[in-house]
């Protein structure tokens, strides 16, 4: 059980042993989750998105980086960054997605999980400096409730769709990359249940790499307190006790629980933000090939921090050189 110094008025560990952790369950699905998220695939391959780039924005870790927008379901046009190899075509291909805090730059994501590749970082709707869209919240806070009264109308449905579109536009951007198998996700908390609802509907990706991912067990996660945009959530349950039937649909680890990928998954045993049997639970339901790195703590600075995240960088090369590399 991880224990650090803290000043949150509740447990971020809240009192689970690994073992304890390794044992939560995902939720029984609903009979037609398969159905409504293969509908909403459906609908986000048949948007023509139209990436455009933009002019180099500097170079580093040997990738140019480049603006670049696409549209996504409903005409949303997004932006984001285009990572490409500075010398050579690209070998491998990424869609990143981000945290709750949006994205302002592509920041610790490059460099990329392997060399010669390229990569689509966008922002998806609401969030960041190039996500922004009339009507959508940008705060957290305020954007995980947008449209929650009907699954049909959650935000959430719509950001795992801009994550199929920009795919789409990598793809339509580099037909290099194109084909089964051929793109690897990396999501860190929001972007890791993000791709973790995304990822089993989607055969042109081939392995993915999941980061504290959020949205798992969302029984479990009403029950316990966090930081983060759970919080909000917990407080409009109070209120609301039928959106539990919506969000039944939007639950990472029922996802999970068809992702046949490789995935790797990166848990902590202590985080404020986003509670880590919802974390674990994620990677518990995985059953295809996985992989867990178990981190002291996410969503939070501590002493030996820096040496996870060098552990994680080298894992997640190591992973996606096996299951992506040619």
């Amino acid at each position: 059980m991880a224990s650090f110094a803290h000043g949150f008025p509740f447990d971020p560990a809240h009192g689970h042993t690994l073992d304890e952790l390794l044992r939560v369950p995902a939720p029984t699905a609903p009979e037609d989750f398969e159905a409504f998220w293969q509908e909403r695939y459906s609908e986000a391959r048949a948007v023509a998105t139209a990436p455009e780039i933009g002019p180099a924005e500097g170079e580093r870790d040997g990738v140019r980086l480049h603006e670049v927008s696409f549209t996504s379901v409903g005409g949303v046009r997004l932006g984001g960054w285009l990572a490409l190899p500075v010398e050579g075509p690209a070998e491998h291909g990424f869609v990143i997605g981000h945290g709750y805090g949006g994205r302002h730059n592509p920041g610790a994501e490059v460099p990329l999980p392997l060399p010669r590749s390229a990569a689509i970082l966008p922002c998806v709707r609401g969030m960041g400096s190039r996500g922004l869209w009339p009507g959508i919240p940008s705060r957290a806070a305020r954007h995980v409730l947008h449209g929650i009264g009907s699954r049909d109308t959650y935000v959430i449905g719509d950001c795992v769709a801009d994550l199929w579109c920009a795919a789409s536009a990598l793809q339509e951007l580099l037909p290099e990359l194109r084909g089964l198998g051929a793109l690897g996700y990396v999501g860190e908390s929001f972007g890791g249940g993000l791709g973790a609802l995304a990822l089993p509907w989607d055969e042109r990706f081939g392995a993915a790499q999941l980061t504290v991912p959020t949205f798992g067990n969302h029984p479990l996660r009403l029950t316990l307190r966090c930081s983060g945009s759970g919080e909000s959530v917990r407080a409009h349950h109070r209120d609301h006790p039928g959106v539990t039937d919506v969000l039944r649909y939007f639950d990472a680890a029922t996802a999970a629980a068809r992702l046949e990928l490789p995935t790797f998954v990166a848990a902590a045993l202590f985080d404020p933000a986003v509670p880590p049997p919802g974390q674990f639970a994620v990677h518990n339901a995985l059953p295809g090939p996985r992989e867990l790195l178990v981190l002291g703590a996410g969503h939070f600075a501590y002493e030996g921090s820096a040496a996870e995240l060098a552990e994680l960088r080298t894992r997640r090369r190591r992973f996606f050189g096996e299951w992506l590399g040619r």
